[in-house]
């Protein structure tokens, strides 16, 4: 069960990470926090329709594998005394 348990925590890392940067490479809809951060500047590079409909794919397949990682996570510590 420990190594379930490290294999998953390992997996929620690398998937929170990759959340994040999936996340910030978004392109703002507005002028808020994303211009500050710099998202006026990928206006120009990601203006693709294609390659923002393939990064909310990936960001929503991200998301669920994380979701899942965490209530696995939760039911193991529930379980495990």
């Amino acid at each position: 069960m420990d190594a379930l348990r490290i294999s998953l925590q390992v997996l929620l890392v690398l998937t929170s990470g990759i959340l994040i940067l999936t996340i910030l490479m978004h392109k703002g809809k507005g002028g808020g926090l994303s211009d500050m951060f710099g998202g006026g500047l990928s206006t120009s590079v990601a203006s693709s329709g294609v390659a923002e409909r393939n990064l909310n794919r990936i960001t929503i397949g991200t998301a669920l594998i994380w979701g899942v990682v965490v209530v696995l996570l939760g039911l193991i510590q529930k379980f495990t005394v």
